[in-house]
């Protein structure tokens, strides 16, 4: 056995998100956001309509935070409903900021330190009506909501992200079509993709105006992909490497840290219109300094360039349309994604090298985790040892390495802290350390999340050499 310790102020954690979790879909005030609006869309999700319930976190909030505080976890990361918050776009709901207020405070008080996340996507619906994210209006209204939240909350909680994984709520949402709203226009995708940085380096200026001296340390929130060439000889398989690596990374990255787009991502989306979105000033609203960066990760691919095939439309890569995602042979999740830890190494490494190390910030890994098929015995509890724990287990030891090799990374936040609801799966994909029983409420933790609780605790673990 092999002993991995993480430093004394590594910070280990769990995730969890609003519209994922909450319920009270219009209690208190709280409207339709874009997902209540979809979910009820014939054909769109799978049992969407009980995002009404969902894990009835807005009902269990003070038995959740005793969880968490039983799981031996530092920091919680959760994310504000901007439909509770000021829904249909209009008056902000006292009710729905007391929420949050009253969730931060339970979680002092069980000396938990709170992250907020103040979009993961579940905008007013009224927004969406008047073109969403694809409309350039809609980052100024962001930034009104972030101000008047940070203006609640920002006098008892540090770390605040902008925004979630932008890549989801671009892509997938207006050129994949299978997040709400449901949009399959690249156009609409890649304006939705500058409005969201936008709207970042907007709240970002908002935030810190206001910050008056409290300790404040303010990020972004992206979901990252390793993309390797199916075959390393192969010319067209390292090309379509470099298209997914900009697609999806490299355009958030970039404007973020650089200042600027790619350059072959700008051609490669020429005819999606991302040149035409970009006004003079906004690169520079877009790079305001970070005081750290989130790092979602769930897997890598192996790409290859096209064969011939016809153009997928709906695909979330705009301006790599025609790139194929061939197996490795790894195992997979229930996601269908393969497993790889190394990935996560190889990618913070690059981070450190060309953005996040230059440029002096820390990284947190702000989500991982995985999905599987559990099995429960009759009290609930799901032995996930080989899948999920392992998982996780694997995923930290590849955050150990990077760390050993240099790379600032501060903390850890599992995903998710429970199974909720899976946006287009539903409740058919449990990602939770703890297994919510969607009849009852009930939560049990499973074997993965005693071995997180303990690992918190003893701020390190033992793994087979």
């Amino acid at each position: 056995m092999q002993r991995y310790e993480f430093p004394p102020e590594f910070q280990f954690g769990a995730a969890t998100a609003a519209a994922q979790i909450e319920g009270a879909g219009h209690e208190d005030g709280k409207t339709d956001s874009i997902w209540d609006a979809y979910c009820r869309t014939p054909g769109n999700i799978i049992d969407g309509s009980n995002i009404e319930v969902a894990c009835d976190h807005y009902h269990r909030m003070e038995e959740d935070v005793a969880l968490i505080k039983r799981l031996n976890l530092d920091m919680y990361r959760f994310s504000i409903s901007w439909a509770r918050v000021r829904p249909d776009d209009r008056d902000f709901n006292a009710l729905g900021i007391d929420f949050y207020s009253r969730l931060v405070d339970e979680l002092l008080a069980n000396d938990i330190t709170p992250w907020i996340t103040l979009y993961h996507w579940d905008e007013p619906r009224a927004l969406l009506e008047q073109g969403g994210w694809a409309n350039r209006d809609t980052a100024y209204r962001f930034a009104e909501y972030a101000a008047r939240v940070y203006e609640e909350l920002g006098d008892r909680v540090e770390y605040w992200t902008t925004l979630n994984e932008p890549w989801c709520s671009s892509f997938l949402s207006y050129a994949a079509g299978i997040h709400a709203p449901g949009y399959t226009d690249p156009k609409q995708a890649v304006a939705a993709a500058h409005h969201l940085l936008l709207g970042h380096g907007l709240a970002a200026k908002e935030i810190r105006s206001r910050a008056d001296g409290k300790p404040l340390s303010l990020g972004i929130t992206l979901n990252f992909t390793v993309a390797h060439p199916a075959d390393p000889n192969s010319a067209a398989d390292h090309d379509a490497a470099r298209q997914i690596d900009g697609a999806h990374n490299r355009i958030f990255l970039d404007p973020l840290l650089r200042g600027s787009y790619p350059a072959d991502v700008c051609d490669d989306m020429r005819e999606a219109g991302l040149d035409r979105v970009i006004r003079d000033g906004d690169l520079d609203i877009i790079s305001q300094p970070l005081d750290v960066l989130g790092v979602n990760f769930y897997n890598g691919v192996a790409v290859a360039g096209p064969s011939g095939s016809e153009i997928n439309s709906t695909t979330p890569y705009v301006g790599a349309e025609r790139i194929r995602t061939l197996s490795r042979g790894l195992p997979v999740t229930d996601m269908g994604w393969e497993v790889l830890a190394d990935d996560l190494r190889e990618l913070l490494i690059r981070l450190d090298k060309e953005y996040t190390g230059p440029a002096g910030i820390p990284i947190f890994i702000t989500e991982n985790g995985a999905a599987y098929p559990d099995v429960c015995d009759e009290t609930g509890f799901v032995d996930d040892t080989h899948t999920r724990l392992a998982y996780i287990r694997d995923h930290l030891i590849a955050v150990h390495e990077a760390i050993g090799q240099g790379v600032d990374i501060n903390g850890y936040f599992a995903w998710s802290l429970m199974d909720n609801f899976e946006w287009t799966f539903g409740y058919t994909k449990r990602f939770g350390i703890v297994r919510v029983d969607y009849e009852t409420g009930a939560r049990t933790p499973k074997a993965s999340a005693h071995w997180y609780a303990r690992t918190a605790s003893r701020k390190g673990f033992d793994a087979p050499a």
